[in-house]
């Protein structure tokens, strides 16, 4: 395996000192060789993206991950202006922009609300699968090829009902699997969780 980081996570909390889940996620993801965590609210507190060095990490990178707790069912506001600055014309999609063909893109998110409450009859209506659809297309714009959501749902009480362990294990395996390329990027209508549930997209 080369010495080279193949696997870049962009970490998005507003609240970190306040999260049960995803600061866990964070000690867990830091801890896998060969992938570089980015906690973006830590090195942007002024929400002034420096576009230039993230288009050179994207460059120096493989895999890109967005990690992020769902906020109003998408992420939060840290990551749309990433998304608005750095994924420029010229640069991610238009005339010559190829920098992220080929790579691979996977969201890994924590929502409160449980499994059943992502469905057209649950109270949120639509599966998670469904909600990211603005970053599928994003992914499929840039030429990037997509890995469908990597998700905690119930995360409110995942701890307290000792789900958060086996949660962090099934992650650390998944970057390790990204790492060593041994994953199979297929443009399905499934969602994947820590729990080895299968989620349609219906």
């Amino acid at each position: 395996m080369s010495d080279k980081p193949s696997v870049l996570v962009l970490f998005a909390h507003p609240s970190l000192h306040r999260s049960e889940v995803n600061a866990k996620m964070l000690r867990a993801t830091r801890q896998v060789e060969g992938v570089t965590t980015v906690d973006l609210y830590h090195d942007y507190p002024d929400m002034r993206i420096d576009v230039d060095r993230e288009q050179q990490r994207l460059l120096a990178h493989d895999v890109l991950v967005f990690m992020f707790p769902v906020y109003w069912y998408s992420t939060p506001s840290i990551l749309k202006e990433w998304q608005d600055l750095v994924l420029e014309h010229g640069f991610a999609y238009g005339e010559g922009g190829i920098a992220l063909q080929g790579k691979g893109f996977l969201c890994a998110a924590s929502a409160g609300g449980p499994l059943h409450a992502y469905r057209e009859q649950g109270y949120n209506h639509f599966t998670i699968r469904e909600l990211f659809r603005p970053l599928e297309q994003t992914a499929l714009l840039t030429g990037m090829r997509y890995l469908p959501p990597f998700m905690l749902f119930g995360a409110r009480t995942a701890v307290e009902e000792d789900r958060l362990p086996g949660h962090l294990e099934a992650w650390q395996q998944m970057l390790r699997r990204l790492v060593a390329k041994e994953v199979e990027w297929q443009h399905d209508d499934a969602t994947h969780t820590s729990n080895h549930l299968v989620e349609a997209a219906l």
